[in-house]
């Protein structure tokens, strides 16, 4: 079979290739599909399922030269590595997503952000992610959790928050424990819904597979061949944060995630997620994701908010980064 790709342009062209056509040797090594360029078009040819993984990632490569990004031969091979096996819905590289539960479940990066965010859950044992409101940062490390879980990777999902109210006195809950915790773990249920089937999901609740619980609950536990999400990180005090990362036992992953700009801390009180991400970094095994305006999926006026808000703080002289907003 032979196939081709129009790449356009002349630095798309260069960028999609590689160094001396770095890129391009390392596709046809790792598929084994000969593959040439000509007046901007990518010739490839080959048996057919090779063809067609070889334009999927070549079409990915594309993608992530137009947001920005300048893919090597390392990624090359990621996306080579990822492709094999069908596509997910959507098209792209099944790989380029995460596969949660059932044989068409994927979660797909929307952005080159997210994609970054994405490898990073992938291949780092603890990943700290920060970014404003509408990045995925709950959602793929929630997808991230169900993946590793329905692999076989992680014996069981812990999910936790620290019970903090968001700039407004609740007062008085009523009920009992799971009553009164719920409406502060509510985000974390309703991102495990979408990727779980609801008898699933019940079934690994009841069983202890999947826990959603407060971070003040975590105390005193070790906890191995888990998954663990910690949300809203930056409503964590120092000693909080110490505390959950002590928690991983063997064969534990982590996600911490929240927004470093929007803390809900009492006056002077330091962000335990700020604090470790300066005390941390350099750490083998640990990665640092930074999500930005440019990452928001939701509602488009959603990132046009946030980037309102930002210019507002960078003209407010006065303003901590760390302070409320």
């Amino acid at each position: 079979m032979k196939d081709t790709l129009l790449l356009g342009d002349v630095e798309m062209e260069r960028a999609v290739l590689g160094p001396a056509d770095s890129n391009l040797r390392a596709l046809r090594e790792a598929i084994g599909v000969a593959a040439s360029v000509r007046d901007g078009r990518l010739s490839v040819e080959g048996e057919e399922p090779a063809v067609r993984r070889a334009l999927e990632v070549c079409r990915e490569l594309v993608r992530m030269v137009e947001g920005g990004l300048e893919p090597g031969v390392t990624e090359v091979e990621r996306l080579v590595h990822s492709a094999r096996g069908s596509s997910g819905p959507g098209g792209g590289p099944a790989g380029s997503g995460v596969r949660v539960f059932g044989s068409n479940r994927y979660v797909r990066p929307r952005s080159p952000g997210q994609a970054r965010y994405l490898s990073a859950l992938e291949n780092s044992e603890i990943v700290f992610a920060t970014g404003p409101a509408g990045t995925g940062k709950t959602y793929l490390a929630v997808a991230r959790a169900c993946a590793e879980l329905a692999s076989g990777r992680a014996g069981r999902i812990v999910l936790a928050r620290p019970a903090v109210e968001a700039g407004e006195k609740l007062g008085f809950l009523p009920g009992d424990f799971r009553e009164k915790v719920n409406p502060y773990l509510r985000p974390l249920h309703d991102a495990l819904a979408e990727m779980i089937p609801e008898r699933d999901l019940l079934r690994y609740s009841e069983a202890g597979t999947i826990e959603v619980v407060p971070l003040a609950y975590m105390r005193g536990r070790t906890l191995n061949g888990a998954y663990v999400i910690l949300d809203e990180a930056q409503n964590t005090t120092v000693s909080q944060m110490k505390m959950f990362l002590t928690r991983l036992g063997a064969n534990s992953r982590a996600a911490v995630v929240g927004d470093v700009t929007q803390t809900d801390l009492p006056s002077g009180e330091v962000s335990g997620m700020r604090h470790a991400m300066g005390l941390l970094s350099g750490i083998e095994g640990l990665a640092f994701v930074e999500l930005s305006a440019d990452d928001v999926v939701r509602h488009r006026l959603v990132k046009e908010i946030v980037l309102a808000y930002e210019q507002g703080r960078a003209e407010a002289p006065g303003e901590s980064a760390g302070g409320k907003a």
